[in-house]
């Protein structure tokens, strides 16, 4: 047959290049071993016909799909799975589809705020019990900060909402905007160890729901007013102001505006971190081999990562001046790597909670995030910016001031 002479070229091209340790079992009882000199780490098993274009095209897209459906079967570990899966990847990748990539970011992809509330919705109203599962027990939904490289998950994401709060100089009374507030943890430290008047705003019914209810129990109602309310309408001066995991929702046309509004809000003496996943293409391209196809339409819809040289140049077009940069993807492969095992942990549990279609998609999600930041296919950066112009500095003079502990 001639799916029989296409299936068998692929795997001795296969063994002649890579020797992956990946067996496959065909519906048809034929098995075959791409490396036959070792012990396979992950077994693929395709269960019809139709299930074979998936493989012998093995976009990360193709093979997520292909896994998230039930169209492939596959047995292993994780990570193995993760790295043969890559390797598969990058073995048949084709400049066509990263040229396909750029061309959808870049002419594609309404946000409207209709549409970006949907996205979100869809993304954080899983369930907050979902959440619960994997995240640390203050429910910080982005990267921790290992400052010794030692820390647990929850002291590590304590660690980062500090880290970012010291960055930006929180004094008690300031009145600060967290944009993109998830379960309330930055707006909490910030207003009960920093002394911040916060506003929290957020898409998420659920998220809202529950920040709230936290903010309550620490009795911290008179310093904390948690929105439902997108970034576009909202109104007033702030002293500082936080994007934390947020601004990879806004779309690489609208970072300008996005910005800008930003600048608007932001008091003359003012001081803003934005903290968010970039792009490592220069041309600010989706993540490669398929990756970002993947994570737009099962993940993040309507998501977009901008490279960090585009997010200086449009923070400086809309009158922000970067301060201070850091990239933390260290610290996020470690963060994604942890959220993975918790959710391996917790599979019985996180079944009871979604159905398996969605299991499927966040195990691979979180464990390919792990891999991809670990090989700078994705970043994350947090930069500290002011309005420009100024003529005196806002800021102290070095980064010491970063790292002064405080009780």
């Amino acid at each position: 047959m001639f799916w029989e002479k296409k299936l068998e070229n692929w795997v001795n091209d296969i063994r002649k290049t890579s020797a992956l340790p990946l067996r496959l079992e065909l519906w048809t009882g034929q098995k075959y071993d791409l490396n036959p000199n070792e012990e396979p780490k992950v077994v693929l098993r395709i269960p019809e016909l139709a299930s074979l274009s998936y493989l012998l095209k093995p976009t990360l897209d193709n093979l997520g799909t292909a896994y998230v459906e039930g169209k492939l079967e596959v047995q292993g570990e994780l990570n193995d799975m993760i790295a043969i899966g890559n390797s598969l990847a990058n073995i048949f990748d084709s400049p066509s589809s990263t040229t396909a990539a750029r061309f959808r970011h870049y002419f594609g992809g309404r946000h409207t705020r209709q549409i970006d509330a949907e996205s979100i919705g869809y993304h954080y109203d899983v369930s907050n019990e979902f959440y619960q599962e994997w995240l640390d027990p203050n429910m910080v939904y982005s990267c921790g900060y290992f400052e010794n490289g030692d820390e647990d998950l929850a002291t590590a994401q304590i660690k980062k909402i500090d880290h970012i709060l010291t960055k930006i100089n929180v004094r008690p009374g300031d009145r600060l905007l967290d944009i993109g507030c998830g379960w309330g943890a930055l707006a909490i430290r910030a207003a009960e160890k920093f002394g911040a008047n916060v506003v929290g705003i957020t898409l998420s019914k659920n998220q809202y729901e529950m920040a709230r209810q936290r903010v309550k129990e620490k009795g911290l109602e008179d310093k904390i007013d948690i929105r439902i309310q997108d970034y576009r309408d909202v109104t007033g001066k702030f002293d500082r102001i936080t994007s934390v995991g947020m601004f990879e929702h806004v779309g690489l046309k609208h970072l300008v505006d996005y910005f800008k509004i930003i600048h608007n809000l932001l008091d003359d003496d003012g001081i803003c971190m934005n903290h968010g996943i970039t792009s490592c293409d220069p041309e600010s391209g989706e993540t490669p081999f398929g990756g970002g196809e993947f994570i737009e339409k099962y993940v993040f819809p309507h998501g977009e990562l901008p490279h960090i040289g585009l997010v200086l140049k449009d923070m400086q077009e809309a009158g922000l001046e970067p301060m201070d940069i850091e990239n933390l993807r260290h610290h996020y492969a470690k963060t994604c790597a942890i959220w993975a095992e918790n959710f391996e942990e917790k599979t019985p549990a996180i079944k009871q909670l979604t159905d398996e279609k969605r299991y499927r998609i966040w195990r691979v999600y979180l464990a390919g995030c792990a891999y991809a930041f670990a090989l700078d296919r994705i970043a994350i950066f947090q930069v500290v910016c002011i309005k420009s112009g100024r003529t005196s500095p806002l800021l102290p003079m070095s980064r010491n001031y970063m790292y002064e502990k405080k009780d």
